[in-house]
């Protein structure tokens, strides 16, 4: 193989893996000031909006510790992946935001595409347990 054809091989295979790699990440999504709302559309106390939280975060795996006032920290650990969001939460609102992770390929605003769906999925949880009260 000449060197002209190796080189033109070796920029090929570069672009597949490249090309891979990037349908495996995403841009970070992140849930920022989320209303906190009822089905009825009764105001909520932060204590229930917390154990709203709490209790659809266990419901999906996510294991929930409170990280100080008006705070909650989730960790989620699948396989060999990790993901850990910081949850401020008060009476009228709560966000989920991105903190650290083991094994998401986390860069430059990215991270592994299966880390947004279950950050979408705990969201869902937590709107409907809050729907619920």
């Amino acid at each position: 193989m000449r060197t002209s054809e190796l080189k033109g091989s070796l920029i090929i295979g570069a672009l597949v893996v490249l090309g891979i790699a990037a349908c495996t990440v995403a841009p970070i999504y992140n849930v920022a000031d989320a209303p906190t709302t009822t089905a009825s559309g009764k105001s909520l106390t932060a204590s229930q909006v917390r154990q709203g939280i709490i209790t659809a975060g266990s419901a999906l795996g996510w294991r929930v510790v409170d990280a100080g006032p008006g705070r909650l920290e989730g960790t989620l650990a699948l396989r060999t992946h990790t993901a850990v969001v910081d949850i401020p939460y008060s009476a009228t609102k709560y966000s989920i935001l991105y903190k650290s992770g083991e094994n998401l390929n986390a860069a430059d605003g990215t991270i592994h595409k299966n880390y947004n769906g279950w950050v979408q999925n705990l969201d869902k949880g937590i709107r409907a347990t809050l729907s619920a009260l």
